[in-house]
């Protein structure tokens, strides 16, 4: 069997994308984002990221085809995101999928944004071994998933109660006078902080909280313990250490994430741990994960920072998967699924 040729559609959030993928090559990778129009009002407005899925998606896929060589006409299959994320963000992308592939007489897979993020680290690491732990980290999602066969068995770990990692930094970053989206400058000022400055929590690690949920994660925790210090230190009118705080944040989140992850491969016996996720990208996580996984034989498969985020060559990754485990293509008149379960890989 010749590798397949997909047309990976992303319309989850705020990035229109669209790439081309040959079995595990990408031959274009296309991304436009919204994200600017969205930092005036700190967080992403959903009608406007639909209106701008909408003006992007022609533009975007007519790219990315041409980046490629190819027509529609040449493609295997074309896959598209189908939950988690925005309804009106989802809805776009995938009537559009939908079109293009019937125009065409295409198979169509609805797969889900999530399980992408896994399967776009075999564009640098190549295929990964069956029986793996993934950490998904984002703004949206914060859970280790224990996956089999990324084309067929996937299950949940662990997951966040209450926020994600990308959500607790932006939080932080808000009362810290940061820009949208905030994770970016956290980072940045954590490069020359003290991590040891602030005393910042390390939810469900210790007691019987750790011993009831071993691979869960809480950061509310973390969010309200950092807010109280910096109230504090207002009323007390002191200088706040931005740096400092940044950093001592940073260390935390990084620590549990990373001391979890590994704990939970050594539980199910594996020695390779995928990291996905636009929170991935944090360059505090990325070093406490090297430096864990170092400690305890564990391989970190991280990807390079322009897969982290959202992009079409993770969903047309992934439609490669499917196509070369024989999954069938998704029926036509298949909705979306603005909550779609992390086990649940593509729409049947």
């Amino acid at each position: 069997m010749s590798e397949p040729v997909v047309l990976g559609i992303e319309s989850t959030c705020d990035e229109t994308a669209a790439a081309v993928i040959r079995g595990r090559t990408a031959l274009s990778n296309v991304v436009a984002s919204s994200m600017d129009e969205h930092a005036r009002y700190g967080g992403v407005i959903p009608e406007l990221a639909s209106r701008a899925h909408a003006e992007s998606f022609v533009p975007v896929v007519s790219k990315a085809l041409s980046d490629a060589n190819m027509d529609l006409s040449d493609l295997d299959a074309v896959a598209v995101s189908a939950g988690p994320g925005l309804a009106g963000c989802l809805a776009v992308g995938v009537s559009g999928a939908k079109a293009l592939a019937a125009a065409v007489h295409k198979p169509l897979y609805g797969v889900n944004h999530v399980i992408g993020h896994i399967a776009v680290t075999q564009l640098q690491f190549g295929v990964f071994p069956q029986d793996v732990l993934a950490l998904i980290v984002s703004g949206g999602h914060t859970s280790l998933l224990y996956v089999r066969d990324v084309a067929r068995s996937v299950s949940i770990v662990g997951t966040t109660l209450d926020d994600a990692a990308g959500e607790c930094f932006d939080k932080i970053a808000r009362l810290l006078g940061f820009p949208y989206p905030g994770g970016p400058y956290i980072d940045r000022h954590a490069r020359s902080g003290d991590p040891h400055a602030v005393k910042v929590p390390r939810g469900l690690t210790q007691g019987r909280s750790a011993a009831r949920h071993p691979y869960d994660f809480s950061f509310s925790g973390v969010k309200t313990a950092v807010a109280r210090w910096l109230e504090e230190q207002g009323a007390l009118g002191n200088r706040i250490p931005v740096d400092d705080v940044c950093a001592s944040l940073a260390d935390s989140v990084a620590a549990v994430l990373a001391d979890k992850s590994v704990q939970a491969c050594k539980a199910f016996s594996s020695d390779t741990l995928i990291v996905g996720g636009g929170f991935s990208a944090n360059s505090q996580l990325r070093a406490k994960l090297a430096e864990t996984g170092a400690r305890n034989g564990v391989s970190i498969r991280i990807p390079e920072l322009k897969l982290c985020t959202d992009n079409g060559a993770m969903i047309g990754m992934l439609g490669v998967n499917l196509i070369e485990a024989g999954i069938r293509p998704s029926p036509p008149g298949f909705s979306i699924d603005s909550s779609m379960p992390m086990d649940r890989i593509c729409m049947e």
